[in-house]
């Protein structure tokens, strides 16, 4: 079985998804903070156990896929991050490109958890996604992960739409060893 590769950074670690995470990742996928640029809808304790599953499925089927995020210093579960390639419908098509993605829950935005755990998300995909560049698409109104992800690299690439709603698409081009 392929699971996650374990990453650390100095406060984090991103990690599988464990049965466990269960009841903290609904509650964070519950909460209308959290949705409100995703969708905007709450998902179900259901969906949310789909989610990690889907999560699981990943790693073995793509090389890649998403990590919960744990902090070092509690142990407690705070979000996830990683990457996908979910056939979106969209145009441009990034279908096969994998697309990078992440949500923590409210208690731990503005703390710096997402720029330290994405910039360790895409230090490992530069060296183990094959990929030319990875994409990330975000809701106009979503101001602070624009920021984070413009500090980790990402760059506007075209303004679209997803669902009816408004995205901009972002692209970062891998980075080579030299």
């Amino acid at each position: 079985m392929n699971l996650a590769p374990e990453v650390e950074t100095n406060r984090l670690i991103l990690r599988a998804h464990r049965a466990g995470d269960l009841a903290a990742c609904a509650a964070m996928w519950a909460d209308p903070v959290v949705v409100r640029h995703i969708g905007g809808a709450p998902s179900t304790l259901q969906a949310t156990w789909f989610r990690i599953l889907r999560y699981g499925g990943m790693w073995p089927l793509l090389g890649y896929g998403y990590w919960a995020v744990e902090e070092k210093t509690s142990g407690r579960f705070i979000g996830e991050l990683g990457f996908a390639d979910f056939k979106r419908e969209m145009q441009p098509s990034i279908s096969g490109i994998p697309e990078f993605g992440w949500v923590l829950a409210s208690a731990f935005h503005g703390k710096g958890y997402a720029t330290e755990s994405m910039r360790a998300a895409v230090a490992w995909s530069d060296k183990h996604i094959e990929a030319p560049l990875t994409v990330c698409i975000i809701d106009p109104q979503n101001v602070a992960s624009v920021r984070v992800a413009q500090k980790t690299g990402y760059v506007e690439k075209v303004r679209s739409s997803l669902g009816g709603e408004e995205t901009i698409l972002f692209e970062r081009a891998r980075l080579l060893d030299s």
